[in-house]
């Protein structure tokens, strides 16, 4: 298999404006690099423009440092803009949150060892001991925090400041059955990925399938979503459905759910770490 080429991916948003593709390409193209990569979008409600361009490394004539303060001098100030400088080879540092159910967390791994998701994964954190035998199956370290609503802040300064330690930019809450404190969000904004069943709020609690087999709902659907304050109200990254008949038993309505579960919140983490995603109030801009 060749090697994989080493590409910059700048993502940007701003007031739109005439010229905007032309300029940002042009920049790139006038420094020498080969654009692989790019798409628009223009919310045209909020008059608002975004862009994700990549482009390979190898004959670029700017350095990382050059090309942050030459694309910022030359065209962001000028233009408003936000935007972010990735690079391929620079994957999310990704911790996942668990508690006692595993489905999703051996998803995510399984994926990550098969070279699916781009991240790294130096260490998983739970409230519970349930799962460590998962994490030192793949050789990752695990981190236990019993929280109660006594120790709850000083547990949740204690993870923050493991995950600055080992610096992770990325959190995903895989079936983690705590509600995080609005300081711990404000730690990661944008940064924290949550996956739950799309009954909310019709179906709230802890036994969300039990409701809808009672109810004979005739979909069951999951979403992936940015933690934001707002409990389960994030912007969302991607969600879908299948459909259920009455001939479905709890047990299938629990096992649909969770394979759902798994593929929703596996979406998600990937377009996060493909650096696809971008976010406009309390929605979510998707590059293909």
């Amino acid at each position: 298999m060749p090697a994989l080429k080493r590409t910059a991916i700048l993502l940007i948003s701003c007031p739109d404006r005439p010229g905007l593709v032309s300029s940002v390409s042009t920049f790139i193209g006038n420094h020498k690099g080969n654009i692989v990569y790019l798409d628009q979008h223009v919310d045209e409600e909020n008059g608002a423009f975004f862009m994700r361009i990549e482009w390979e490394m190898d004959g670029f004539e700017l350095s990382e440092e050059q090309l942050n303060s030459k694309f910022n001098l030359e065209i962001a100030s000028e233009s408003e803009m936000t935007w972010q400088l990735h690079y391929n080879d620079q994957p999310p540092r990704a911790a996942i949150f668990v508690t006692k159910e595993g489905h999703c967390l051996y998803d995510l791994l399984s994926r990550h060892e098969s070279g699916e998701l781009n991240i790294q994964i130096p260490l998983i954190i739970s409230n519970h001991d349930s799962l460590k035998q998962v994490a030192d199956r793949f050789g990752i370290p695990f981190h236990q925090f019993s929280i109660n609503k006594e120790n709850k802040a000083d547990q949740e300064s204690a993870e923050i400041s493991v995950l600055k330690e080992h610096n992770v930019d990325t959190v995903i809450l895989a079936r983690y059955m705590q509600i995080l404190s609005d300081n711990f969000v404000n730690h990661f904004p944008n940064q924290i990925i949550n996956i739950h069943h799309s009954f909310l709020p019709a179906f709230a609690g802890a036994r969300p399938y039990h409701q809808a087999y009672q109810r004979g709902v005739k979909l069951i659907g999951a979403t992936s979503h940015y933690v934001t304050a707002d409990l389960d109200e994030g912007p969302i990254i991607a969600q879908d459905v299948i459909r259920v008949t009455h001939r479905e038993s709890l047990s299938d309505f629990i096992r649909h759910g969770r394979d759902l579960e798994k593929i929703v919140l596996s979406r998600g983490v990937w377009a996060h770490s493909q650096r696809k995603v971008l976010v406009l109030k309390n929605k979510t801009v998707v590059f293909s």
